[in-house]
């Protein structure tokens, strides 16, 4: 099976996850603050580090079991723990400047991007307001 099919089938487990943790957290703590993101980054950005750094010093885990569990699973569940795994490994090869730069471009840039959104969907509303009978 090509490996895309893996990472196809762990994203759908991922998704998955992602959407049942995130409800019954944010139901069950009834809080206005998005916990249930945030349980989701921090947990998702464990497992992360933990598949890649043990699947990648170790024979035992294939390449096709690796894609599935990483950019398959912990991908659909949260890309925030790539950011996560990526910037600790820049950190950890002592390439302080880039992993500040990753950082900071990440976030402002993910910022504008939802912004700019919001602005887009606001015309796209106006003109089918505009255009409806």
């Amino acid at each position: 099976m090509p490996i895309v099919l893996w990472v196809a089938l762990g994203s759908a487990v991922g998704g998955a996850a992602r959407y049942g943790v995130g409800v019954l957290l944010q139901r069950h703590l009834a809080s206005a603050f998005p916990i249930g993101t945030l349980a989701i980054n921090l947990s998702g950005s464990f497992l992360l580090g933990l598949l890649l750094r043990y699947s990648l010093a170790t024979p035992a885990i294939s390449a096709e079991v690796r894609a599935l569990l990483t950019a398959g699973v912990c991908g659909g569940y949260t890309t925030f723990s790539t950011f996560s795994y990526e910037t600790a490994t820049l950190i950890e090869d002592g390439d302080y400047h880039r992993a500040a730069w990753y950082v900071a471009l990440s976030v402002l840039l993910a910022l504008g991007g939802t912004f700019l959104g919001f602005g887009v969907a606001r015309q796209v509303l106006d003109l089918r307001r505009r255009l409806q009978p």
